[in-house]
């Protein structure tokens, strides 16, 4: 069968459906839309004036918040750079000298030794003397007490002897005589010989805290 004729009708058909812009008489055919030229005017008369905001450079905030550099001796690679400035040497702290004029210090302990000049027995003063013991096994000394001045002597068999617990020299003075007047009337040949002061232990408030530790080093030749 022959369908030329009916393709060629649905053909014509498209056609009339939508035509060709080319078979379009000239009025109907599409026209192009040019765009629409603007032309501005700008007034070259009129400068405008700047506005100037004064704000800190990055320079100078950073110069502000942060310290000098750390040196290159002290450069650590674990170290974090501080954020406010830092002295690189150590000033010892040396404090105000305070006034000593008001501070009166005090004696506690006076010793002192003196020599009886005679051989002893110090089994027969412990047994004859009052306030007095003797424990060879412990100390080779006889220790002898007296209530005025305060004070306990060391009696040793050589005639030797050794009294402290005085608080003056005067005091140490009189309680060495008083011991060897107890020994002169134990019927002992005693004389009050060399008398001589060993050693004072004062002490004193001064009313604020001592560094030691900076006290031996400073003065090292007397700690």
């Amino acid at each position: 069968m022959d369908f030329s004729p009916a393709f060629s009708d649905v053909h014509s058909h498209q056609n009339d459906l939508h035509p060709s812009p080319m078979s379009l008489p000239p009025s109907a055919a599409p026209r192009s839309v040019a765009p629409k030229e603007e032309s501005y005017t700008v007034n070259m008369d009129t400068t405008p004036t700047p506005t100037t905001h004064h704000y800190p450079s990055i320079s100078s905030r950073i110069t502000t918040n942060m310290g000098p550099p750390p040196s290159v001796s002290s450069y650590h690679p674990n170290s974090v750079a501080p954020s406010t400035p830092f002295s690189t040497a150590a000033t010892p702290f040396t404090p105000r000298p305070a006034d000593v004029s008001h501070l009166q210090p005090s004696l506690q302990n006076i010793v002192s030794t003196v020599n009886l000049g005679c051989q002893l027995d110090l089994k027969r003063i412990a047994l004859q003397a009052r306030n007095a013991e003797y424990n060879p096994k412990r100390f080779a000394a006889v220790i002898m007490r007296i209530r005025n001045p305060r004070t306990t002597a060391l009696i040793f068999g050589s005639g030797k002897m050794v009294c402290t617990g005085a608080k003056s020299e005067e005091d140490s003075l009189q309680a060495a005589r008083r011991y060897a007047r107890v020994i002169q009337k134990l019927g002992f040949p005693a004389k009050f010989r060399d008398f001589k002061i060993q050693n004072m232990v004062g002490s004193v408030d001064v009313k604020f805290p001592i560094r030691l530790e900076a006290l031996v080093l400073k003065h090292y030749q007397f700690c």
